[in-house]
């Protein structure tokens, strides 16, 4: 079995090259001398540029998110039903915190949940 060379293939001459491997044959040889300046820095500079084009794409999404909460308020004016069609009473977390704070927690009975037919109930026996 025959071994395959371990030099380069080159062509016979270099003016055979297209002018796309000769451009790509240049650009390989300044990457290895300045790597920032001809990978690093481009990259940093698409990362910056997209942040900059995708700024109004976001707040777009935001404005609109805006939309929807001041469409709910506008409902919430006119007065929101019920599913009965009655209209809703208000809410107030501060006489919710105080009929909460009312109630007596200190006197409460732990009771157990019927269990389902077969279902184990947790009492070791």
């Amino acid at each position: 079995m025959p071994t395959f060379p371990s030099r380069k293939y080159l062509p016979s001459s270099p003016s055979r090259l297209t002018f796309r491997d000769r451009v790509a044959a240049q650009y390989r040889a300044r990457m290895q001398r300045h790597p920032f300046l001809l990978f690093g820095l481009p990259f940093i500079l698409t990362m910056v540029a997209g942040s900059f084009f995708l700024t109004p794409a976001t707040a777009l999404r935001y404005e609109r998110h805006d939309r929807k909460v001041k469409q709910l308020s506008k409902t919430e004016e006119l007065g929101l039903r019920s599913k009965e069609g009655k209209a809703g009473r208000g809410w107030d977390i501060n006489e919710e915190y105080y009929r909460l704070a009312a109630k007596d927690l200190d006197d409460w009975e732990n009771k157990r949940v019927k269990r389902l037919k077969g279902e184990h109930d947790g009492i070791l026996k």
